[in-house]
């Protein structure tokens, strides 16, 4: 009795073909331009590096703690 009231089910519509997928050729300023921008994020990446004075590992010296104070002597 529950297939009487339960409404059927319409038909799908036709699966419509896939667009093509823009090409990948990249014009000379486009290539010039990106090659600037990575140029811009190496040099970045190199100048933040150079600030870093310690190794993943910390600092490897042995700490100065037996200096005089003037507090101390």
């Amino acid at each position: 009795m529950g297939s009487i009231f339960r409404p059927k089910m319409p038909s799908l519509p036709p699966v419509q073909p896939l667009p093509e997928p823009p090409s990948s050729e990249v014009s000379a300023e486009e290539k010039e331009r990106i090659a600037k921008e990575q140029a811009a994020v190496e040099r970045k990446r190199r100048g933040r590096k150079s600030t870093i004075l310690t190794s993943p590992l910390g600092v490897e010296e042995e700490a100065k703690t037996e200096d005089k104070t003037l507090l101390g002597s």
